[in-house]
């Protein structure tokens, strides 16, 4: 799969997280053409305390609490990192607050070292499972070129 210049930016934008979040470890990910999957490593102790304390807030409420992010979660970290992919595509399209992403995000905490190992394997083969994905608008399968639909 080759991306565009749009996927070359969520690519990019998804290599600096541990720059901005020195807690956070990046595992295997993918650029789909309408979606990404990705595995974070929290390496921080405290910063797992916080983040399960996130989940079970968000569990509880539904949502994060507006305007009151837990610094260094893993919803703050998907939210920024959402905004800045936002930003620069944004800039691109000259147009601004343009929404590119689905609202939420799937999340799953993997404790148990093959739970991690089936989503790494998941993650590893889904461009190959690209061509029968009923999202798919582009149904020959010679032809796989990631284009990085923006219908997140």
């Amino acid at each position: 799969m080759q991306l565009n210049s749009l996927g070359h930016i969520a690519f990019n934008c998804w290599q600096t997280i541990p720059e901005h979040f020195p807690h956070i470890e990046l595992d295997a990910f993918v650029v789909m053409p309408n979606h990404l999957h990705g595995i974070l490593i929290i390496t921080d102790k405290l910063a797992v305390l916080q983040n399960c304390c996130a989940l079970n807030q968000h569990l509880d409420s539904n949502k994060e609490k507006f305007g009151k992010p837990v610094r260094g979660s893993i919803p703050t970290v998907i939210r920024s990192y959402k905004g800045v992919v936002s930003k620069r595509i944004n800039i691109i399209w000259h147009t601004q607050r343009q929404s590119i992403w689905q609202r939420n995000f799937y999340e799953h905490i993997g404790r148990e070292q093959k739970s991690v190992d089936n989503i790494r394997e998941y993650i590893l083969n889904n461009p190959q499972r690209w061509a029968d994905d009923p999202e798919n608008t582009q149904h020959n399968s010679d032809e796989q070129d990631c284009f990085f639909d923006m219908a997140f």
